[in-house]
This record gives structure tokens, C-alpha cells and sequence, in this order.
């Protein structure tokens, strides 16, 4: 069984937060790794520029004339095939607005801003070990299975589209059971349902 230690700061945890888009079948992105298929258009879009601003990538934020609103994540971390899709367009600082945190066992040089790790597990678990806002936990699968020990909570943004294949939720991560209970579940007119689960936690 998972566990997992929470660190309380004052009335606060720290949490790891995987906040997702994910298809009706269980894939984050195609097998090319792209995720054209989701609506970008619908009611559920402004949600995701409200409550979640601050898991826009910098530079959507600025075509948008948008500000961050600093109230929710103040760290991100991601796999390096995620990273490399900003990077492919010139973008070293994707969450630039954000502590940047890229999981890599291949690369020892980063950007200005931006800190590799060769070992994420424990990378996080020193993060939940300081003051902050929770962590973005941004993709891809692979990263989200060697993670899931740590993460506290699923954002799911279940799009009503099945893609048959492609870059699992979790990766391969194999066969793993962690309970999660079900916290809230919105659907919009576009299709979307956002869940929301938080980890169980057994006395």
C-alpha cells in the first residue's frame, strides 16, 4: 500500500496536485504526445482561466493580458517530453510565473530559472518539507506513476472524446492500487466534467 506523509504548515498542507486533461478513456495526450482532440472552446474554458490562471504557461498568460493570480500553485513539475514541447518552440520558461522543476535523468544543464532532477520522488518530497502554495504537477504519465506516492489530489478534466490510445493518466506505471475519494464532479454544456479527488487517507 502507498503511503504518504502530509507536512502542515500552520492550518495549510502543501499538497501535490496532478490537474489534468484527460480523455474519456484514460489518455492525457496521442501517441505523438499532442492533445489537439480536447475542446479548447466552451463553457468550461473559463474555469480553467479563473480558478486554475495559475497553471497557464507564461506565454498564454501574456497573449491573454493576464496576470497570475498567485493563490493556488507557486511551484510546477513536469517530465522532460512535456518540457521539451515548450522548449521545440523556444519557450526555456514555460511557468515562468512558477518555480520550474523538470524530471530528467539526461540533461545537467538547465535555463536560468530552471532546476533538473534526476530523482523527482525525492525532489517533492522536499518541497512538501517547505512553505509554499501547493505543486503543479504538470504531465506527463510516466512522471505521474513514479509520483504517485506523493500526490494528494486529481484534477481531472474528463473530455468527452475517446482516443484509443496514446500517453496513459499514470504511464506505466502497472499495476498500483491508491484510494482516492471523490470530492467534487462539475460538468459543463461543452462535454467536459472536471473531477476532483483527494487521497484517501486511512487512520
Amino acid at each position: 500500500m502507498l503511503t504518504t506523509t502530509k507536512v502542515v504548515i500552520g492550518d495549510m498542507m502543501r499538497e501535490l496536485i496532478y490537474y489534468v486533461a484527460v480523455s474519456i478513456d484514460g489518455y492525457i495526450a496521442a501517441p505523438d504526445g499532442s492533445y489537439d482532440a480536447f475542446p479548447v472552446e466552451g463553457d468550461h474554458m473559463a474555469v480553467y482561466l479563473s480558478d486554475f490562471a495559475d497553471a497557464l504557461p507564461a506565454h498564454v498568460l501574456a497573449a491573454l493580458d493576464m496576470h497570475p493570480p498567485g493563490n493556488r500553485f507557486d511551484t510546477v513539475i513536469q517530465g522532460r517530453a512535456s518540457y521539451d514541447i515548450a522548449r521545440a518552440a523556444g519557450i526555456e520558461r514555460p511557468y515562468a510565473h512558477l518555480s520550474e522543476f523538470v524530471a530528467t535523468r539526461s540533461e545537467t544543464a538547465p535555463p536560468a530559472g530552471v532546476t533538473f532532477t534526476a530523482d523527482a520522488l525525492a525532489t517533492v518530497r522536499e518541497l512538501k518539507q517547505q512553505e509554499g502554495l501547493a505543486i503543479y504537477l504538470c504531465g506527463g504519465g510516466n512522471l505521474a506513476g513514479e509520483l504517485l506516492p506523493e500526490i494528494d489530489r486529481l484534477i481531472l478534466k474528463r473530455n468527452p472524446v475517446v482516443l484509443g490510445d496514446g500517453v496513459r493518466l499514470f504511464g506505466n506505471a502497472g499495476t498500483v492500487i491508491q484510494n482516492f475519494d471523490l470530492v467534487s464532479c462539475r460538468s459543463f454544456e461543452s462535454g467536459v466534467v472536471m473531477e476532483e479527488y483527494a487521497r484517501t487517507i486511512r487512520q
